[in-house]
């Protein structure tokens, strides 16, 4: 029984009976909890830490159990030299009373490193916790759980460098009234040891050349257990993806002489395996076919070598990634089941996620002013999938399950304002050929007059195994001229009221970058033709190709990633000035105004557009103390038809906070026009919310 500490009985024999008396001793129940010396710490905010309370029985090993919590919150707090011991003659009574002897808190007044003579100690205070100063201007405090975990860092630092025979430990010296304390890492480094050979048995499917083309550790490069790891795992990434799907290969080292090791590898392939069925299950909503056509893309379909490199059976594969990105679900997990010899089944386990969207927001832009935006977006789409009753339409049954994506959205701006709806299906007849139809109306005020586009367009896009997109749209589209200025152009003019487009624009793409939306290598382009015709008849050409390169990683692996972009357009003379092209601005040139490059005509030369354009950018990301923040360094360059080469510098500031703005970051930027021309529109500062590549 919960209220009682023991009990027992005693028996005694009295007249040929027995008598029986039950002794009962009850728990005793905390009466009162009180702290003597807490003059840092309210006694509210120490009784947070304990499991009990006021009327509670009492427990004198959770008791103790609080005097630990109590002293180790003050060592997290920097009173290293704190004290806490309970009163055991109050506890006896059934009051608990601890006695705290809080003691300085300690400061850090210096950290330095010794021993270490091929990593820069400058390096090393990037490593540890422990700081003087913590964000440049806050005290650091003395944290001896800090310290410990700070030696660990600083080995796991040297071990990444090569340096394996390293050895750190730490050091205190407290002041004399203990308020302050100097700490030392003593660090003997070792050499750094390197790679003298590397063999490997058992791998016969490969030849050598194959599995050791993608290793790092070859002859003469630095060893880390890191690299190590990585070779392992390309080494079974080979075999995983040829079929063999219990693979295993011991990687081992020894030491081959002054800094010198050897690496070993014995592969075991074991059996060869095709893909039998593949069974979907987890999926209430979504079709198989949404799934098993993603499959099919990445050629896992029955017959085949069953890759479990890409279906690793963790949800980390590429296909698995790929069915959760292209399917919306949670989760998505591929693993290999049966026994039957030669053959295994794919179990493809699906948790479904939230495919729908209602999103209401704001942003604002130097280009585009302060725009609200009203969003509706379902990415498991099924137009055919009509309601059988309206409560199959309030509980989101309906319209949904083939994986389409339908949009629509609504933002209205200072600026400019867009209505929009979209349509896609991303596998057009089951087949890897996405359809997008989508129709837009858009209002903007220019410089001399308002820009009214209505538009519907239609798209096809055939997707190659290769990277390869190849692809052919059309649009119909009304746009209106109004609200003409008085001394707007005559360009401007000859094109008021209502003007009907219709056009036909061939595309071709390629895309080997590493992420869709923070690429750190390789490269993307895509141009296209599009012929016009209507009230206007004329031909553009375009252009974009985006290179990016990995030029530095610091202590903690952050890139430092160098964009490049290359835009040109050419369109035919008797093309209106709405079709032509205008540099300027976020995305184009910064350190000038949005469409503030131009070839200018009429009284107060405004912007008429050229017939042609070429842009050539480049930008430096580099991170700061963290993921969230980059500064960025830019050279912004071009020209047109009329003026000579453009030339703008910048740096700035980039925020990437995933779980407020998406994949989107935030960005300000400062640009100075090195060369211009004297009727460009410049601009210093620009903020957006948006991707410059």
């Amino acid at each position: 029984m919960t209220g009682i500490q023991y009990a027992y009985y005693n028996s005694e024999l009295k007249d040929d009976k027995v008598d029986l008396t039950f002794v009962v001793i009850e728990k005793l129940v905390v009466r009162g909890i009180a702290f003597d010396g807490n003059r840092k710490f309210s006694d509210t905010t120490l009784q947070k830490k304990l499991s009990f309370k006021k009327g509670d029985y009492l427990d004198k090993l959770i008791v103790e159990a609080g005097s630990r919590e109590i002293h180790d919150f003050y060592l997290e707090k920097g009173y290293a030299f704190a004290e806490v011991a309970v009163d055991t003659k109050e506890m006896e009574t059934g009051r608990v009373v601890y006695n705290i002897d809080e003691g300085p808190r300690v400061k850090v007044a210096r950290v330095r490193f010794i021993g270490n003579k091929l990593l820069k100690s400058s390096n090393l205070k990037d490593v540890v916790k422990v700081q003087v100063r913590k964000f440049l201007f806050f005290q650091g405090y003395y944290k001896e759980k800090e310290v410990v975990e700070d030696v660990t860092r600083l080995q796991e630092t040297y071990l990444k460098r090569g340096f394996l025979d390293v050895k750190v430990s730490s050091g205190t010296e407290f002041t004399q009234d203990r308020e302050k304390v100097r700490l030392s890492f003593t660090i003997s480094e070792g050499p750094v040891y390197k790679v003298r050979q590397s063999d490997i048995k058992g791998g016969e499917f490969f030849t050598r050349e194959e599995l050791a083309s993608d290793l790092r550790l070859k002859p003469g490069e630095v060893f880390t257990p890191q690299k190590a790891d990585f070779d392992k795992r390309k080494v079974v990434d080979k075999f995983l993806a040829a079929g063999f799907i219990d693979v295993v290969v011991d990687q081992t080292r020894t030491f081959a002489g002054a800094a010198e090791v050897d690496v070993h590898y014995d592969i075991k392939p074991g059996e060869r395996f095709r893909i039998g069925k593949i069974n979907i299950t987890g999926n209430e909503q979504t079709q198989d076919k949404v799934i098993r056509r993603v499959l099919d893309e990445y050629d896992f379909s029955p017959g085949q070598w069953y890759d479990a490199h890409k279906a690793e059976g963790s949800g980390q594969g590429s296909l698995e990634k790929a069915v959760k990105g292209i399917a919306l679900t949670q989760s998505t997990v591929i693993t290999p089941t049966g026994n039957e010899s030669g053959v295994r089944d794919a179990q493809v386990s699906v948790v479904e996620g939230q495919t729908g969207m209602v999103m209401v927001g704001a942003g604002v832009g130097t280009d585009s002013g302060v725009v609200g935006q009203l969003v509706f977006e379902q990415r498991n789409f099924d137009i055919s999938a009509w309601p059988s009753s309206f409560g199959d339409f309030v509980s989101g049954k309906a319209f949904k399950g083939a994986g389409q994506i339908f949009r629509i959205s609504l933002e209205p701006g200072t600026e400019y304002s867009q209505f929009s709806v979209s349509f896609t299906e991303p596998y057009l007849n089951d087949k890897p050929i996405s359809m997008t139809v989508a129709g837009s109306r858009y209002i903007r005020g220019m410089e001399s007059y308002d820009e009214l586009r209505t538009r519907a367009i239609v798209d096809f896009e055939k997707r190659f195994k290769e990277g390869w997109r190849v692809g052919v749209g059309f649009r119909a589209e009304k746009v209106n001229v109004d609200d003409i200025d008085p001394n707007a152009p005559a360009e401007i003019y000859r094109w008021a009221g209502s003007n009907m487009l219709y056009g036909i624009r061939p595309h071709f793409g390629y895309d080997t970058t590493d992420d869709r939306f923070y690429p750190t290598r390789g490269f993307f382009f895509n141009a296209g033709y599009e012929q016009v015709f209507g009230d206007a008849s004329f031909g553009t050409i375009d252009g974009t190709f985006r290179w990016y390169k990995t030029v530095a990683e610091d202590f903690f692996e952050r890139k430092t990633v160098l964009a490049t972009k290359i835009q040109a357009g050419l369109t035919s003379s008797d093309a209106p000035p709405f079709e032509k092209f205008y540099a300027g601005g976020t995305g184009s040139m910064r350190g000038f105004e949005y469409r503030g490059i131009s070839k200018r005509a009429g009284i107060y030369e405004d912007p008429i557009g050229s017939d042609w354009i070429f842009l050539a950018n480049a930008e430096l990301a580099v991170p700061l103390n963290s993921d969230i923040f980059s500064a960025i360094f830019f050279v912004d360059s071009g020209t047109i038809e009329t003026g000579p080469y453009r030339v703008s510098v910048g740096t700035g500031l980039q925020i990437m906070i995933p779980q407020l703005l998406g994949p989107v970051p935030m960005r300000f930027e400062f640009a100075s026009p090195m060369r211009k021309d004297d009727q460009d529109e410049t601009r210093v500062f620009s903020f957006s919310i948006t991707r410059l590549f």
